[in-house]
Parts: C-alpha cells; sequence; structure tokens
C-alpha cells in the first residue's frame, strides 16, 4: 500500500502544540463525563455539592469541626441512620414507606438489655433481635403486600404498635447493659481506627448498592415503584419482593437499635423518638424519588452523612438546643429545593 503523498508533505506539529491540543481533548472528555453523571442523576450532584458547601462551612468557622476526633464522632452518630437509611431507599424506591423503623430500633434496644441482663450470650442476643426486626418487617410487608393496605396506614400502627410494646415491657425505664459485655463493643469499639458501626455503615451500604444495581432483586425494586402492574405481568411475584424489602427494613432497623443500645450502655423505649423522619429526609436529600421509581444508594449515603454533619456543625456552633431543630429543618428544605429546581433543571438542558 502507498503513502498518502498529502501526509509525506505535512510537516509534523511542534511538541508543546500536539501537548496544547491532548490537554485540550482530555479537559473536553473530563466536561462530557461530568455532564453525562449531571444528566444521569442531578439530585447527587446536588447533595454532593451541599454537603461540600456545609463540610467547608462548619470548617472555616468552627475550631474543632476538622479534627480526627470529630471526623470519627460524626461517622459513628450517623452509622444507624445510614444502615436504616440503605434498607429506607429499597423501600421508597418502590413507591412505599416504612414509618415503624424508630420504634422498632427502640424495641430493639430496649429488649437487647433485658436480655442480656437475663444472661444472655452477646451474639446470641444479636441473632435474636435481629429476627425480632426482621418479624416486624415481614409483618408489615404482609399486611401491605397481600391485603393491600397501604403502607403509610400499616407503619404508622405499628410505629405506635411496637412503641407500646416497648413501653410496656420496660415501664419506660431505662434498662444498664454491663459494661464488660462484649455487646458494648458493638457500638464504642473500633477496628484498624475505624468505630465498629461505621464499619457495618459502609458493608451495608455496600450490599445495598450491588442489590439496587446490580441484581434482578433491585430489578425487581425498581420496577414496582415504576409501573408495579407490568412487573406483575412480566410473571414477577410482587409481594414476595415488597414481603423481603419490608423485612430488610425491619432489620436494618434491629440492626441500628442494637448499635445504639452498645454505644449508649443502656437500652430504653423512648430510643430513636423522630429517627424514621431523619431516615427519610436522608434518602429523599439523596434524590431517591418518593414517588418510587428511582433510587440511589450513593445519594442515600451523601444525604445521611449531610444531615450528620449539620447536627455536630450546629452543636459545635454553639447554637441554642432551642434552635437547632429549626435550623435543621430549613437547611434540608433547602438543600431539597435546590435539588428539585435548580440541579433537575440543569440536568434537562444537559440532556436535551
Amino acid at each position: 500500500m502507498s503513502a498518502d503523498p498529502s501526509n509525506l508533505n505535512r510537516p509534523d506539529p511542534p511538541p508543546a502544540a500536539a501537548s496544547a491540543e491532548a490537554d485540550a481533548q482530555d479537559h473536553r472528555g473530563l466536561w462530557l463525563r461530568v455532564r453525562d453523571q449531571l444528566a444521569r442523576d442531578p439530585a447527587v450532584t446536588s447533595i454532593a455539592v451541599f454537603f461540600a458547601a456545609l463540610f467547608i462551612y462548619f470548617g472555616l468557622t468552627t475550631e474543632s469541626f476538622l479534627t480526627q476526633q470529630n471526623f470519627l464522632n460524626v461517622i459513628r452518630q450517623s452509622a444507624p441512620t445510614l444502615i436504616v437509611a440503605v434498607a429506607m431507599t429499597l423501600v421508597i424506591t418502590t413507591g412505599g414507606i416504612d414509618l415503624s423503623v424508630g420504634s422498632t430500633l427502640a424495641m430493639v434496644s430496649a429488649l437487647s438489655a433485658i436480655a442480656l441482663q437475663a444472661n444472655w450470650p452477646w451474639w446470641g442476643t444479636i441473632v435474636a433481635m435481629l429476627l425480632v426486626g426482621t418479624a416486624i418487617g415481614l409483618v408489615n410487608g404482609w399486611f401491605i403486600a397481600f391485603e393491600r393496605i397501604p403502607a403509610f396506614i400499616v407503619t404508622l400502627a405499628m410505629l405506635s404498635i411496637v412503641r407500646g410494646v416497648a413501653l410496656l415491657i420496660t415501664q419506660g425505664y431505662s434498662i444498664p447493659v454491663a459494661p464488660e459485655s462484649f455487646f458494648v463493643a458493638i457500638g464504642r469499639g473500633a477496628l484498624v481506627g475505624i468505630p465498629i458501626p461505621a464499619l457495618l455503615a459502609i458493608l451495608a451500604a455496600i450490599l445495598g448498592h450491588i442489590s439496587l444495581t446490580q441484581t434482578r432483586f433491585g430489578q425487581y425494586v425498581t420496577g414496582i415503584g415504576a409501573n408495579t402492574e407490568a412487573v406483575r405481568r412480566a410473571g414477577i411475584d410482587t409481594r414476595r419482593v415488597l414481603l423481603r424489602v419490608y423485612a430488610i427494613s425491619g432489620m436494618a432497623a434491629a440492626l441500628a437499635g442494637i448499635i445504639i443500645a452498645a454505644r449508649l450502655g443502656s437500652g430504653s423505649s423512648n430510643a430513636g423518638v423522630g429517627f424514621e423522619l431523619e431516615v427519610i429526609a436522608a434518602v429523599v436529600l439523596g434524590g431517591t424519588s418518593m414517588f418510587g421509581g428511582h433510587g440511589t444508594i450513593l445519594g442515600t449515603i451523601l444525604g445521611a452523612l449531610t444531615i450528620g454533619v449539620i447536627n455536630n456543625g450546629l452543636i459545635l456552633s454553639h447554637l441554642s438546643p432551642f434552635l437547632t431543630q429549626i435550623v435543621t429543618g430549613i437547611i434540608i428544605l433547602v438543600a431539597i429545593w435546590i435539588n428539585t429546581r435548580i440541579f433537575a433543571n440543569m440536568g434537562q438542558s444537559t440532556r436535551r
């Protein structure tokens, strides 16, 4: 094959020019990748930007926010929220809701302390409490999936029932856990410098991401939220899928209850008041649609950490505790507004 004469006569570009052209192509490629990511999930981008802004603000306005010890505290305190928020992402992606997670957390917290006082082995206590949480989730799932009662009604009723049972068995008192029990290490211990609750939260997030994005179960969860009838006509037993989703939510709430009882060194029927709202806020902040059909574990992780940073930063800012809830609610509302108005519109424009 003969060479093209025009190429033979064309001079090679100078090295500097060639390098500049390559850099420009790299920058264009980077921008295209960023634009594609924004188009795919603008809500995740917005919460990431919002999280970074909060991080910078509290880092500049408080003295101890950027210390290693404070980072560990934020991660340890956010772990129960993150664990349950991962499961709640699956629930909300199906178009459902689980308002009973806070009560399940409280009941498991109290039962854990009672079991340990009765000389149950720590590992037996953990297994039994996970089964208790799973059973509560199965009851929720059965009424929702098989009896077709709306998830809001079922889990609202279960919130009251489970909290009432917890109050009944404890008579409203906190039950101490022996500090020498290995059970306490689950909430206070660390492995290779990382708090054990954080390691459990990381494991839950990895499993949740794989389940939602890499398995048929995750496809069914998303499909049920988008179009339940279409999934059913495809031959999938949507009732069993929903049953599994709510069982996972109950088990996650039980694990959070175990962590909190171990960290505080006591079990209380008053634990987890308002916890379900914090979990739902984390999921919605992360970009999961409240109408179902779309969920993101990455966004949920950022949402849970954002709430943890807000709570921690406001305390370090010496804000009055009477104003903390107000400021937290305003910040969350602004973040969701940014999600739905600004970044969502940017994502639509990039797709055009």
